[in-house]
């Protein structure tokens, strides 16, 4: 039996599991905040030599670790913030779809942060 929709707090009645426009909009507005003040790719190590080893590790590893699809990102297993020595430790490397990394990894990642 499906859930019932729910009230949204701008007064729309939404399905469950599923965002409002008004909610959609400010997730949207808070990402887009969040990466005016991110540092760029280059700056935060993912140079030339970066490109390279992503390159052959996906050649070498082309499934993703979690569930074995087709991989598209090359993915630290421990987040390097900054540390040259873990941004290009292939052992530190593994390789995701786009739904692990975007969903599987990042709930970990959240979890671990807790």
């Amino acid at each position: 039996m499906p859930k019932p929709p729910r009230l949204c707090s701008c007064g729309a009645i939404v399905p469950h599991g599923v965002l409002c426009a008004c909610q959609q909009a400010r997730q949207l507005e808070r990402k887009r905040r969040y990466d005016r003040t991110r540092p760029t790719a280059s700056q935060r190590g993912y140079n030339g030599e970066w490109r390279k080893l992503r390159a052959e590790f996906l050649r070498l590893h082309p499934t993703c670790a979690f569930c074995g699809a087709d991989a598209e990102h090359v993915d630290h297993k421990v987040r390097h913030r900054g540390n040259k020595a873990l941004l290009l430790n292939w052992n530190n490397l593994q390789s995701l779809c786009a739904h692990c990394h975007n969903s599987v990894k990042q709930r970990q990642e959240r979890q671990a942060d807790e």
